[in-house]
């Protein structure tokens, strides 16, 4: 199949997840992406995630998933020599991504103006932590203060009770939604400079992404004047067929049938409890809505009666929607996620293979395929070969140090 970014050629100096996931949508799309890295390697390289240690498996996931299908060039930009490697790489590139702060792209002479008055045509990106003005465009960013904390997202969904905010549900949360929207970003300027012959600069911040998200209880909160939408819980929805429900083995169902009346009877039918079809109690909107402790109560007893596996094909008699609670670890296998390949299989060719979570966007109805990551530095000859410099080039810039 064809890659809609085929041909496309973007230089990539940017470590840990946020930035470097856009690069990796950016490679599925085709586009060759040559990931520069210190000596020492992107950090995250070395990382620990959720107690699984780097090399788990002859791979570091964290590595290997957001740097999918890159090549890697070793290049220590603070060395002699190296701005003039990275200049000639750009030479023909279409894409600079960098995740740099603004002091350390100022001093390494690789901020906007730097680069794009040297090469007219190259597409400037950049992720942040909360964007480009005001007081904190110098400062630092990471997923888990910039847009899980600040944008009010660990507020909204930690209980009351709790004494302390909800932690995210996993390591890159933020960064990864925050990638796949820089990405897009990329890939419009792409086709604006194709079109027009304008060239931008795209920004994307942690903080913008987590309010996009949170947009919703932003805009309410200021059209009626209060700090925080009220907190939800299983009884916010008046509706019972809108809720979560525990199985006899502790699994759980989620129904979202927000058209109650059309879709009660079909429900109270496939369970085996017509008898709650003109239940006086539960027979309309309005009067399921009025005894909603009553009715949730009285579908929980019949949902607890069967195990998950009984309840799937029972449910599936009704029209009604509904879907299974699930575990991280059950998407392997998800019957939907395989048809559509929304996980792969990539090999390495050497005996190991991890799975991998496809890009989420499909052209011509076919999934992207995902590519191994390189390791660190694997593509120094083949890259710098390519740009003009010669074996004894690449030696000389070895010595300096340029180069590992």
């Amino acid at each position: 199949m064809s890659r809609p970014l085929e041909g496309i050629k973007v230089v990539e100096v940017s470590m840990w997840v946020f930035v470097p996931a856009a690069g990796a949508v950016l490679a599925d799309m085709g586009a060759d992406v040559i990931k520069i890295e210190p000596h020492a390697g992107d950090p995250v390289r070395g990382l620990t995630q959720a107690g699984i240690k780097p090399g788990t498996g002859g791979l570091t996931f964290m590595y290997e998933i957001w740097n999918r299908g890159k090549r890697s060039v070793t290049l220590d930009l603070g060395a002699e020599g190296a701005i003039d490697v990275l200049h000639r790489l750009l030479e023909d590139a279409d894409v600079f991504l960098t995740s740099l702060l603004p002091a350390a792209r100022r001093k390494l002479k690789i901020d906007v103006d730097d680069l794009c008055s040297r090469h007219p045509r190259l597409i400037y990106a950049c992720g942040s932590g909360q964007g480009a003005h005001g007081p904190d465009a110098e400062k630092g960013g990471y997923d888990s203060i910039s847009y899980w904390a600040r944008t009010g997202i660990a507020s909204a969904v930690t209980p009351d009770d709790l004494p302390y905010p909800l932690a995210m549900p996993g390591g890159a949360f933020g960064d990864s939604a925050s990638g796949a929207i820089l990405a897009g970003g990329i890939a419009a300027a792409i086709a604006q400079r194709e079109r027009t012959g304008k060239v931008s600069v795209v920004e994307t911040a942690l903080l913008n992404t987590g309010m996009w998200q949170m947009q919703p209880a932003i805009s309410a909160c200021n059209l009626v004047g209060i700090d925080e939408m009220p907190k939800l819980d299983r009884f916010a929805m008046p509706n019972p067929l809108v809720s979560t429900y525990r199985t006899a083995d502790d699994r759980f169902l989620s129904l979202c049938m927000l058209q109650g009346q059309r879709y009660w009877p079909g429900l109270c039918k496939a369970v085996g409890r017509e008898d709650l079809i003109t239940d006086p109690r539960f027979d309309t909107d309005a009067n399921r809505a009025q005894n909603l402790r009553e009715c949730v109560s009285t579908l929980e007893e019949v949902f607890a009666t069967k195990t998950l596996a009984e309840w799937k094909p029972i449910l599936l008699t009704q029209p009604g929607q509904w879907d299974v609670v699930q575990k991280a670890g059950e998407l392997a296998n998800d019957e939907a996620a395989l048809a559509n390949r929304f996980i792969q299989d990539v090999d390495y060719g050497d005996g190991r293979s991890i799975k991998m979570v496809g890009t989420p966007m499909q052209f011509d109805r076919k999934a992207l395929d995902a590519y191994p990551a390189p390791g660190l530095g694997e593509h120094n000859a083949e890259v710098l070969g390519q740009h003009g410099y010669s074996e004894e080039d690449i030696v000389n810039l070895q010595i300096s140090g340029a180069v590992f």
